[in-house]
């Protein structure tokens, strides 16, 4: 819940007249307790997520409904190369803290609410697809980085888009609360493309919006954009931007910020996990294989950026 700031000071010494010196001070006054109180509301105690798991033998894992292939649920499992994941990275905790059973209970988050879950303790994790930045490693923290992705668009064959360029004057779609969004207004402004964007809650309902001739382009992570166009029911109507509007960005599982002991157990095991060998088969199975629960084929290859941070794990910092 959102603190309400306290103005603490009445109208007798804050005088509505603008040229008042007294006024400056209010305005001063009125500037520190918002911050003040704003800080609060998004402040928490310093959580000790391993004696949490240790005490209720649960880990919480924030998923997604539908992100494949990395989060989404078929017949009511959850499932998906960031759940798999995470899934192998909590056995690998289990048998070093030595806990006879530990369930894993999956929450569903969307891209508006994974980091208020992570910072109120309501998830101890989320596992999906989340680009780790700068901006947001002032609020959570990331491990290492398990996929490296893009910012591009997608947009109908027949439509012929391929540059950034072609988008101008048209309406783009995007998805609340992703660095997508923000990278769209960027360029936006930077080259005056003139693009009117068309937010959704859900990837999904951005790709409908294209799919139904509303919005001329989805701008998105290019896997995640791969995913959609597989799942469709004709793959061959789309076509993903060869240019990007972003260099390569990893994406990581989202951790509590400052609980540095959970994340070097994450990070510990995500490190026996890439240099065992056994993330090639993991990633295979997700990109390069038919996948449920229509079959559909990412075909990405691993990139030789990808490959290297999985022979030598380290941690993202931009």
């Amino acid at each position: 819940m959102m603190l309400r700031p306290k103005l603490l000071f009445r109208k007798r010494l804050c005088l509505p007249s603008s040229r008042s010196p007294r006024s400056a001070a209010c305005l001063f006054i009125a500037a520190f307790f918002f911050s003040t109180a704003t800080s609060s509301a998004w402040s928490h105690d310093k959580v000790d997520t391993i004696a949490k798991i240790r005490e209720n033998r649960v880990i919480v894992i924030g998923s997604r409904l539908e992100e494949p292939p990395f989060s989404y649920v078929i017949d009511g499992k959850t499932t998906g190369y960031a759940t798999e994941l995470c899934n192998r990275v909590v056995k690998e905790m289990q048998v070093r803290l030595k806990l006879p059973e530990l369930e894993i209970r999956y929450v569903p988050v969307t891209t508006a609410t994974r980091f208020v879950m992570v910072r109120t303790g309501k998830i101890d994790m989320e596992c999906a697809a989340t680009t780790n930045t700068a901006e947001r490693r002032k609020l959570v923290a990331f491990s290492y980085p398990n996929f490296v992705t893009a910012t591009r668009f997608v947009s109908l064959r027949k439509n012929h888009f391929k540059r950034v360029a072609d988008l101008a004057g048209r309406t783009v779609a995007a998805t609340t609360g992703t660095v997508n969004v923000e990278q769209l207004y960027t360029v936006n402004r930077a080259r005056g493309l003139n693009i009117s964007v068309l937010l959704s809650k859900e990837n999904s309902d951005s790709f409908a919006l294209v799919s139904s001739g509303k919005a001329s382009a989805f701008v998105m992570d290019d896997i995640l954009l791969a995913g959609l166009v597989a799942a469709s029911p004709n793959p061959e109507a789309y076509v993903i931007s060869p240019e990007a509007f972003s260099h390569p960005e990893p994406y990581g599982i989202l951790l509590p910020l400052g609980d540095e002991a959970f994340k070097e157990a994450v990070n510990t095991s995500l490190r026996h996990i890439y240099r065992s060998g056994e993330i090639y088969d993991l990633y295979s199975k997700w990109f390069e294989r038919p996948i449920p629960p229509n079959n559909q084929n990412m075909r990405m290859q691993i990139s030789p950026e990808l490959r290297a941070i999985f022979d030598n794990p380290r941690e993202y910092l931009d």
